[in-house]
């Protein structure tokens, strides 16, 4: 069998798709990956009967590529590897301190790779016989001697104790980029376990893929307890600040990409939050990571700081804050125990903050105006006659002038955002290719397109594109000089409560829930509703929210049903002590 006899048979295999043939004893190709036997032959013609006979062979193909064009050897990991330092990069710039990349994520990743075998551990799993070991002369030749942070040894309080038991164990700086050998290179993937990687299939180990990133991001800022939340991660995802989308175009040259790493490291739609919610548990489970740093009332993602935040956002008087935090008080969702996160629980699970932020405002607008179309009109018209008969005092509340200043307002944000949805370009400015031979005409296709673009946006609009806005936690900003988008802020709640004693009762004595069959266990009393009954004003407002934070409608029904859960809950179980208590009086 002779392998360099067959190099010239380009023709793909048919079970495993690589271009690696060799000829067996009786000329005819078989591939080393799989081992097939194909029918085609080599025709060879004896030259020593004929004289000046030449060899024929099939399919010669085109010249072999130097081996300088095959960039260097990589591992899948080093690409993901490569995308959260990125990542990282990302957020620093965005305010986040940089112990998140150099401590934090570090650590996560560092544990990542240790758990499922591919580094800092005594038998590290490889597709080939390279050992990823580094020496100094290979990091002069690595992109990743410019990144020293991220795999940069530093201590951790959950890792110390399982890298003392391998201190005898080499875990310098893992899956180093090396010069590519010819023998060594996939001819499917640019990435040497490119073909292995996308068919591995293992129970118990957690597959690094591209919405994986962001749940290592999210983990990490969630550890930091930083002033991102996951919505807030997703929308800056979506805005281009932090790298997710064609990420790869920000490798290394000689990190070669193509084939099967299409699959990998390519991606053509948004990440979902709840998938990034349930790949976030997924990780912390996998990595067996301790229970996170407490969520106190002074941290960000307490739900009264959130429901300040979001009140703001969506234009609510300040007033309603205190409201807020009276039912945070009352269902037990801003206890520590309730909001931190314990990946080593019975039962793991991470608190949605800032969905539930928003659900507890939206139940207290329910408590408020019952948004069943009709109470919170008259009480608008209430707001409304107050206050022309006293301009100079502290204007009330109106519902319906909210409504139409706050619906203007979101119709034209999401209009925006979804023409920009529509113009989003998801072919990437390095274009990926299935192998080295449609590389040409990959890089052709992408020219032509480019030249079609410029022609098309200079016939339709000459004038040139607006430059990107820098990035906020804010989507709508009321503190302009727009007259006709009036601030309420300010504005007062006493046209909806009222005083009893040295309290505040809300004017509105009725509720109403969407959860039918918790309304039985706990409240017969209560009106309900179908989900295809609900009032438009109530619709509007779950619609705003969801839109906010880049959700499904249903997440944020689900999410208020919950608060409603709880709140109703405890308020049933204090008026049956009340109850108990006054039987015992008169016995």
């Amino acid at each position: 069998m002779d392998l360099e006899e067959a190099e010239e048979f380009k023709e793909r295999c048919t079970q495993c798709e690589a271009v690696s043939w060799g000829l067996t004893d009786e000329g005819k190709y078989y591939c080393t990956s799989c081992h097939n036997v194909t029918e085609r032959s080599k025709e060879v013609i004896n030259t020593d009967v004929i004289p000046n006979a030449q060899i024929k062979a099939l399919n010669r193909g085109l010249k072999r590529k130097n081996n300088s064009e095959k960039g260097w050897d990589w591992y899948v990991c080093e690409g993901f590897q490569h995308i959260l330092y990125q990542q990282a990069e990302a957020l620093k710039n965005l305010g986040v301190g940089p112990e998140l990349k150099n401590d934090v994520l570090h650590n996560f990743w560092k544990r990542y790779l240790q758990k499922s075998k591919q580094a800092y551990c005594k038998n590290p799993v490889y597709s080939t016989g390279r050992k990823p070991t580094v020496s100094e002369d290979d990091l002069s030749h690595s992109d990743w001697a410019s990144e020293p942070e991220l795999l940069s040894d530093v201590n951790s309080p959950f890792l110390e104790s399982e890298m003392e038991s391998q201190s005898h164990v080499h875990t310098r700086k893992s899956f180093p980029i090396s010069k590519a050998s010819q023998s060594e290179t996939s001819v499917c993937s640019g990435s040497l376990d490119g073909v292995e990687y996308s068919q591995r299939k293992e129970k118990g180990i957690v597959k690094m893929t591209m919405p994986q990133t962001l749940a290592f991001c999210y983990l990490s800022l969630l550890w930091q307890r930083e002033a991102i939340t996951l919505s807030d991660l997703l929308r800056f995802v979506e805005e281009d600040h932090i790298p997710y989308i064609n990420a790869f175009q920000h490798f290394p040259e000689q990190m070669k990409l193509y084939g099967r790493d299409r699959g990998i490291f390519g991606t053509e739609s948004w990440p979902n939050y709840d998938d990034i919610y349930k790949k976030t548990i997924e990780v912390a489970t996998f990595l067996d990571l301790p229970r996170f740093p407490d969520i106190t009332e002074d941290c960000y993602l307490h739900p009264n700081i959130l429901c300040m935040k979001y009140l703001m956002e969506v234009n609510l008087p300040d007033e309603m804050h205190s409201l807020t935090c009276h039912v945070v008080k009352m269902t037990g969702m801003g206890e520590v125990d309730f909001l931190t996160f314990d990946p080593i629980a019975k039962m793991a699970k991470t608190v949605k903050y800032d969905v539930q932020a928003v659900a507890i405002i939206v139940v207290v607008l329910k408590l408020l105006f019952l948004l069943d179309d009709n109470l919170e009109w008259s009480l608008s018209n209430l707001a409304e006659k107050h206050n022309e008969k006293n301009k100079k005092d502290k204007p009330w509340f109106d519902f319906r002038k909210w409504y139409q200043i706050m619906k203007k307002a979101f119709d034209e944000k999401k209009q925006n955002w979804e023409e920009a949805r529509a113009r989003y370009l998801w072919k990437s400015e390095k274009p990926l290719y299935y192998s080295y031979v449609d590389k040409p005409v990959a890089y052709k296709k992408r020219e032509m397109v480019v030249n079609l673009q410029k022609q098309f946006s200079t016939l339709v609009d000459s004038t040139p594109t607006a430059r990107e806005k820098s990035p906020s936690s804010f989507q709508f900003n009321w503190t302009g000089e727009d007259t006709e988008r009036t601030c309420f802020h300010g504005h007062s709640l006493q046209g909806v409560l009222k005083e009893k004693g040295q309290s505040l009762l809300t004017k509105n004595s009725l509720y109403w829930l969407s959860t039918q069959k918790f309304c039985r266990c706990y409240c017969t009393h209560v009106t309900t509703y179908e989900e295809s009954n609900y009032s438009l004003s109530y619709q509007f407002i779950i619609n705003l929210f969801s839109f906010l934070l880049r959700i499904k409608t249903s997440l944020l029904h689900e999410e208020v049903s919950l608060v409603e859960k709880e709140l109703f809950k405890k308020k049933y179980s204090v008026t049956k002590k009340k109850s108990k208590s006054k039987k015992v009086r008169r016995h």
